[in-house]
């Protein structure tokens, strides 16, 4: 069937496989018939690639003129549907391998760029009949083969399900929902840290309150038509959101001497929805809110052009819902100017005066709108500047990092990378491994784990900075990295909801939804990211205890930076899971603030991520909240948070991990005392308040901790809003059908194991009943065994773990007495297992007495109080913190968690 491909192949004619399967492959359908040396004109290759339509072009995003109308139908550049057979798809995983893999471009391709030779390939139809099963000079990995090399009939997992990044090739574009316009623009910023401090904005009582106009008296300059709202649902993606042409939605300028300003937002996380011009330098604004809601308006992100130097321009955002704000107390919005960023190497700082945050007069007798109005003035004419509610960090950012952690060569030895799931709208949710590889087995399952997560609210991008300080620090070469990498298994989630981030959603996915409300949710389909990630935790637990659990969010209403955990109710370790967060506080005095932490676990928050965790047995539970403004502690006191500051808390968690874990156990007994010490404060506060006396030594203890926190003042989209009206179906459905099968569900067949020790806990009742009667028979009273109920009873548990010792291993055969060789007849038990009970009388009697009053473990060991002093002050972390010489490559560890 191809007639190019009979000819004699040779091994040592051959030097590349790949190479020599595309010249076969081109010179077969025509394309090439010259020698490897020759290439066709230019002429004869436009002329393939216009008569031939039924050849795709498959590469990366470099445009070729006359090839793909439309380069954002990439995605589509797949197999035609009717490839569905297995073999086919086989086919199409091979040339989608030797694409990726070829060293060398077709030799045949005139392309014009090297990025166009290095991603670009010839997709021909080919038929069941393929080399690829048959010849071993072009073997797939895809197919598992033997020892002797021969083809099995199974194939390995497919590798959609792991992330392939290569140096030369693409990453894996962001798709869209389909109703949404993307300009085709790829955005990047610099990073930079502002030389000096960047002080809260300090308000002078005569700001500004413009009254809000709208569209009536103003002219709309920027408006988006085409914005899913609520009431309608996400229902499919596309690379490059809605098809057809890309609309011009801001004005046209009249003329070089027009001032106006041009507004885009249709990037990757923006999210300006109409902007009005109401004067010459004023402009009113409108935030999209979280597709598919009409709510959640509170992170911005936005593009100006045609900017004017010396003018003074106000913006003001006219419809966001919190009541409470951090521009209410001095924070000030984050701008970013394309040519200080080329000229100057300026990144992101902030600016802006006259800032006031205040509640919008227009009432429509709908929900209460707010408003935040700034003024602003350009460094350049005719420049590109961006505004923003905090530091972007999209998913492009985030891909980006992750190629250069592939592309490692040391990295890469410890941090895998996967793909937890697709998303819904079908982007990659990553998830990493970063631990040391163990010497032995046993190491390897010795290790604890630690789970880290970020994102899951779109808007929080400070969640995204400080999980790139850990992964910087985690990742490197630092004797405390390697020490980690050595005693934990951490498994990182960077970004939970890459959807929402990428359409500049503040905090819904595209299922219109808050995830860190529904990680109970049965709904795989419309919730996959959480789904997956509780899935992946509930396994990991099975395999390993998991230390600690962290998820990363951002605050909008309190400064510095805080834990939330979760109270253990086991007096045995009391006040256990609130070390962590004070040895962060020891570690971080400037940034970080014990006194906002939080440990109650309110109703309201049972489906987010630390509480379903801690309730799945992980006792260090948190969610990590830092502010979108700045410090309030010590040095950085009234400053704004950089991304520098963030990305070093980061580096404070993996410290602090440490401290957690060092075998010297003063620093934790330190802890405790001074936890012991500050909630005897709180209690008596909180009496003086009530105005009640009461004696608390020896008695504060008993009082419930939740009755002495208040709620933690998290968002104010803390209560969800259930479950969309197109999921109630599904959702009614599938617990129809889970009451259903636990009402037919028999009861479950019994494995072998446990058919064993039934039937041993049987004969050993019987034994006993044919003792006593034996023992009644020879002349014993017997009372003398009826004063020893407690005995029997304690018998038949200890029997048991005796018998899973023992182990007697019987085949299902055997129990029914199937077996001709071993079958048991009944005629003869009872003698034989008087005689057996008999001599197990007489050799087990000591075992017997030990099983009634067994003997407590005489080995733990009395520590000494520490030292309070010598080691750790309140107020002073010092300098040498921690023993770490005394620990090992792989040391025994005391972890201080719940058995």
């Amino acid at each position: 069937m191809f007639p190019a491909l009979e000819t004699e192949v040779k091994q040592e004619s051959l030097p590349d496989p790949y190479e020599d399967f595309m010249y076969h492959h081109l010179q077969y359908y025509g394309y090439f018939k010259g020698h490897r040396g020759s290439l066709p004109t230019s002429a004869t290759h436009q002329h393939v690639w216009k008569n031939n339509p039924r050849y795709l072009l498959s590469g990366s995003f470099g445009e070729r003129q006359g090839m793909v109308p439309d380069p954002l139908q990439k995605e589509k550049l797949l197999w035609p549907t009717c490839m569905s057979s297995p073999v086919h798809r086989q086919i199409e995983a091979v040339s989608r391998e030797i694409r990726l893999h070829s060293l060398l471009s077709p030799p045949d391709l005139a392309l014009t760029t090297p990025r166009e030779k290095e991603s670009c390939s010839l997709i021909p139809f080919l038929s069941a009949d393929s080399l690829m099963l048959s010849s071993p000079l072009l073997k797939s990995r895809q197919l598992l083969h033997d020892e002797f090399g021969e083809v099995s009939p199974c194939l390995r997992e497919p590798r959609d399900l792991f992330t392939f990044f290569s140096s030369s090739g693409p990453l894996q574009a962001p798709r869209w929902p389909i109703e949404c316009e993307v300009i085709k623009e790829n955005l990047h910023h610099i990073e930079w840290v502002p030389p000096q401090p960047e002080y809260f904005y300090q308000p002078t009582g005569n700001e500004k309150l413009p009254e809000i106009v709208g569209e009536e008296k103003g002219t709309v300059v920027f408006q988006l038509d085409s914005v899913p709202t609520e009431g309608s649902y996400f229902t499919s993606s596309r690379v490059g959101g809605k098809r057809g042409i890309i609309k011009e939605l801001a004005v046209t300028l009249q003329g070089p001497e027009d001032k106006t300003l041009l507004f885009e937002s249709r990037f990757e996380s923006g999210n300006l929805q109409k902007a009005v011009r109401v004067d010459t330098y004023e402009y009113e604004l409108t935030l999209r809110t979280d597709l598919y809601t009409n709510k959640h308006t509170q992170w911005f992100y936005f593009r100006v052009q045609n900017t004017r130097k010396d003018a003074t321009y106000r913006f003001t955002i006219v419809n966001l819902l919190k009541p409470k704000s951090l521009y209410t107390i001095g924070m000030k919005p984050l701008m970013y100017s394309q040519l200080d960023a080329k000229t100057h190497n300026i990144g992101w700082r902030r600016e802006g005066n006259e800032i006031r945050y205040y509640k919008n007069n227009r009432d429509d007798g709908q929900q209460a709108f707010y408003c935040l109005t700034w003024t602003i003035q350009f460094p350049h004419d005719q420049d590109t500047c961006f505004f923003a509610h905090f530091y972007p960090y999209t998913y492009t950012d985030l891909q980006c990092y992750l190629l250069s952690v592939a592309n490692n060569p040391v990295q890469s030895q410890f941090c895998k990378l996967r793909t937890l799931c697709r998303s819904l709208a079908g982007n990659t949710v990553y998830l990493l491994t970063i631990t040391n590889p163990s010497r032995t087995p046993q190491e390897a399952a010795a290790k604890k784990a630690v789970v880290l997560s970020a994102r899951v609210h779109p808007g929080e991008s400070n969640g995204s900075w400080i999980m790139k300080g850990f992964l910087d620090f985690i990742l490197s070469n630092s004797p405390d990295a390697q020490l980690l990498r050595d005693i934990f298994v951490f498994k990182v989630v960077p970004m939970l909801n890459p959807d929402g981030v990428i359409v500049g959603n503040y905090r819904c996915s595209l299922a219109g939804r808050d995830l860190n409300r529904h990680y109970k949710t049965i709904l795989k389909e419309s919730f996959p990211c959480i789904w997956y990630t509780r899935n992946m935790i509930k396994r990991l637990l099975e395999e390993r205890e998991v230390l600690l659990y962290c998820d990363f969010h951002g605050h909008s209403r309190k400064n510095n930076i805080f834990l939330y955990g979760c109270n253990n109710n086991d007096r045995k370790y009391w006040l256990h899971e609130r070390v962590f967060p004070l040895m962060l506080s020891k570690n971080a005095p400037d940034k970080f603030s014990f006194h906002s932490c939080n440990f109650k676990v309110q109703k309201c928050k049972e489906g987010t991520g630390r509480v379903v965790m801690w309730r799945m047995g992980i006792l260090n539970s948190y969610t990590m909240e830092s502010t979108f403004g700045g410090s309030t502690l010590g040095n950085k006191r009234d400053t704004h948070f950089t991304t520098e500051d963030l990305k070093s808390l980061g580096y404070h968690v993996c410290d602090t991990l440490l401290d957690f874990c060092d075998p010297d156990r003063t620093k934790f007994m330190q802890c405790l005392t001074e936890l012991k010490e500050l909630l005897q404060q709180e209690i008596h506060k909180k009496f003086n308040e009530l105005g009640q006396d009461m004696d608390l030594e020896g008695s504060w203890s008993d009082i419930c901790l939740s009755d002495i926190e208040s709620s933690t003042s998290g968002s104010d989209s803390s209560l969800s809003d259930g479950l969309p009206v197109h999921l109630l179906n599904v959702a009614d459905e599938l617990n129809q059908k889970k009451k259903m099968y636990k009402k037919k569900k028999k009861k479950l067949l019994q494995t072998r194991k446990q058919r064993n020790e039934q039937y041993q806990k049987n004969n050993w009742m019987q034994e006993l009943k044919l003792t006593e009667d034996a023992l009644e028979r020879a002349g014993f009273a017997s009372s003398t065994l009826q004063k020893q109920p407690t005995f029997f009873r304690n018998s038949e548990n200890a029997s048991s773990s005796a018998m899973r010792n023992e182990k007697p291993r019987l085949n299902e055969s055997q129990l029914h007495g199937r077996d001709k060789g071993t079958s048991l007849d009944p005629s003869k038990m009872p003698s034989l297992i008087l005689t057996k009970n008999k001599e197990r009388m007489q050799t087990e009697k000591p075992r017997s007495t030990v099983s009634c009053s067994p003997k407590r473990s005489t080995n733990s060991s009395q520590e000494p109080a520490p030292d309070m002093k010598s080691h750790w002050s309140r107020n002073r972390y010092p300098a040498t913190k921690r023993g770490r010489a005394a620990m090992t490559a792989y040391p025994s560890l005391h972890i201080y968690t719940y058995p």
